[in-house]
């Protein structure tokens, strides 16, 4: 069984028992939260898509931690004019793992 859900503006696929990190929800550590913006949800061979979200449907997760993603680089640069810039950036996220798909 899985389900496609909705979350800071992205879409994920998921299972029971599966984690994955995802745009920062307000929530504390060990939290159970639920995601009703459930788009599809497959059960075996019975497959139900929303139109646009599924009616009913609830994905339950408990939130793991809370951090900030791996540094990116930003450089800009123009050739022959003595303009060099570098900037970083660090995404926050939280982590879930997912314990019930309920369609």
């Amino acid at each position: 069984m899985y389900a496609v859900i909705k979350t800071g503006g992205k879409q994920y696929r998921v299972t029971p028992g599966e984690s994955l990190k995802v745009e920062t929800i307000v929530a504390n550590v060990g939290d159970t939260i639920s995601f009703s913006e459930v788009l599809m949800v497959a059960d075996g061979e019975a497959i139900t898509i929303g139109a646009p979200m599924v009616a009913g449907a609830v994905v339950k997760a408990e939130v793991t931690a809370h951090g900030r993603g791996d540094k990116i680089r930003i450089i800009k640069h123009r050739r022959r004019k003595h303009y060099h810039k570098e900037m970083g950036h660090r995404q926050n996220y939280t982590a879930i793992t997912i314990t019930e798909i309920t369609a």
